[in-house]
């Protein structure tokens, strides 16, 4: 693997593409993560540190692997700096017309033997692959991994119409060598797992809504007794609750009543209690 794909390029240094990017990094990869500003690529870059430094005091990583790591990890602004990349993955933002804008850009940049991904939690990839030239289509897929990055395995890989079967292989074994287990998905809007979980984020919800329980106690039912690592709201005030209500709006449009937004996650939005850093959520802080 490592003879086919030598430098990786990751664009979008939010939550999930910083993250994507570290774990190529910590797998012995050379890694270019990139975003519009400095000011989001040096924030990234920090948080990662912050990570990696937790992770060495759990005993997560040996001290002496955090420098090679960041020896490896450097960062940019510019999408032509990628062209000398093997494999790129996609995670801007959760809106098509932004990520069709990137891989347009992408497809003018890159070498023809670049593999591209996009780390989209709900669009249709081959609605993406139709922003690449019909030759590059073929070498793009959907790779979707889960928040953390650094500590959920599990990652969707999700071929398009026209993706070949060989580049679907090669981009398994690589996450796989990464440290992640990989599952097969067919190309529908929302893949398998997040159709699963916005199900349930949405009855969630709605038993808040009905005044069931509050969401403290809802999260600690689905921890106690589904064995959930996080409950819903608890994961909604870390991701934002504004993304959810896009996914839901996204599988809404695809599947129609049973992924209707809520009507208490609309009003939470649009009244700016969405989580996220530094933002209030659903939950009561502490």
């Amino acid at each position: 693997m490592k003879d086919d794909i030598r430098k990786i390029g990751v664009v979008g240094a939010g939550l999930m593409g910083a993250e994507i990017a570290l774990t190529f990094a910590i797998a012995g990869y050379p890694v270019r993560l990139i975003d519009q500003t400095e000011e989001r690529v040096a924030a990234a870059r920090e948080r990662l540190l912050v990570l990696v430094r937790k992770g060495i005091a759990r005993g997560l990583y040996a001290p002496e692997q955090k420098d090679p790591i960041f020896e490896r990890l450097t960062t940019g602004t510019a999408l032509e700096s990628l062209a000398d990349c093997d494999f790129i993955t996609e995670a801007v933002f959760e809106e098509e017309g932004v990520k069709a804008e990137v891989f347009r850009s992408l497809d003018r940049f890159c070498q023809p033997g670049c593999i591209i991904a996009s780390n989209t939690s709900t669009l249709p990839i081959s609605t993406l692959a139709s922003y690449v030239g019909a030759a590059r289509r073929s070498r793009f897929l959907g790779t979707h991994y889960f928040s953390p990055v650094s500590r959920m395995k599990l990652v969707e890989v999700i071929p398009a119409f026209a993706t070949a079967p060989e580049i679907v292989a090669r981009v398994r074994a690589l996450c796989e060598e990464a440290g992640k287990t990989t599952v097969l998905i067919k190309d529908v809007t929302g893949f398998a797992v997040n159709r699963m979980l916005h199900a349930f984020v949405i009855e969630a919800i709605r038993l808040v809504e009905e005044g069931v329980a509050s969401p403290e106690d809802i999260d600690l039912a689905c921890k106690l007794a589904l064995g959930h690592p996080m409950g819903p709201f608890e994961l909604m005030d870390a991701t934002s609750s504004h993304l959810c209500l896009q996914v839901h709006e996204i599988l809404h449009d695809a599947y129609g009543e049973r992924f209707r937004p809520r009507p208490l996650l609309k009003q939470r939005v649009k009244a700016g209690f969405v989580g996220g850093r530094g933002k209030p959520g659903w939950r009561k802080r502490r």
